[in-house]
């Protein structure tokens, strides 16, 4: 069962108080309190959740892997060169789908992108429908990295990127981070997204309850 934000402490206290740490982050009840009501979720939840899913996907299949939200805004800075290390541990192709949590600086709002590394499929998912211009450099990267790894796929299939339509969609201008980690959420375990914005107050305090046991199982 989901508790109440005031039992888990996050409500009140010291903003600057650490109340969680994992995957080399500590959250403070700051970052926690993005997750209240109708605020924008920051880098710190964000990359610490999908870091949960993550870590959740080590024990079932099929493989995921997830970067985090650093790594697309240095990709369109610097091009494959400045984030070429991020993958020196890692080989991409060894997994069925690579998540990409977008943030859109400008535009404060963050978006999803998924590849299919067996279909050379990239889905796009943006909880406002949005369009995103840039999202082709993601291609231009895994055909780099491909050619850097000596990597052959089975297919000749060129990539494809597809925004995706047919999802939940937010009706405000706070609940973008909160669709992203669900997107990512479910689509790591294959379920339909079958949520809306009604979801999305439940959704946060199950995210903050999530993190402070460091657990997507309640």
């Amino acid at each position: 069962a989901v508790v109440s934000t005031q039992s888990t402490g996050v409500s009140s206290g010291a903003r600057e108080e650490v109340l969680v740490s994992g995957f080399n982050v500590s959250l403070t009840r700051g970052d926690l309190q993005t997750l209240l009501e109708n605020r924008w979720l920051n880098d710190e939840i964000v990359n610490f959740y999908l870091n949960m899913i993550m870590e959740r996907g080590k024990t079932i299949s099929p493989k995921r892997y997830i970067f985090n939200s650093f790594f697309y805004p240095r990709l369109l800075r610097d091009g494959h060169s400045g984030v070429k290390n991020w993958t020196n541990k890692v080989d991409l192709f060894n997994f069925d789908k690579i998540l990409v949590p977008i943030h859109l600086q400008s535009e404060k709002h963050w978006c999803l992108a998924v590849i299919d590394i067996s279909t050379k499929f990239i889905y796009y998912y943006d909880s406002l429908l949005g369009e995103n211009r840039n999202i082709n450099i993601l291609i231009d990267y895994l055909e780099e990295e491909c050619q850097v790894r000596n990597k052959v796929f089975g297919t000749s299939k060129v990539w494809t990127s597809k925004m995706m339509k047919d999802i939940p969609r937010q009706t405000n201008s706070s609940d973008c981070g909160v669709f992203v980690c669900k997107f990512a959420d479910y689509i790591s375990l294959n379920k339909a997204l079958d949520f809306n914005q009604n979801s999305m107050q439940y959704f946060r305090r199950q995210m903050i309850c999530q993190i402070m046991r460091k657990s997507l199982i309640l």
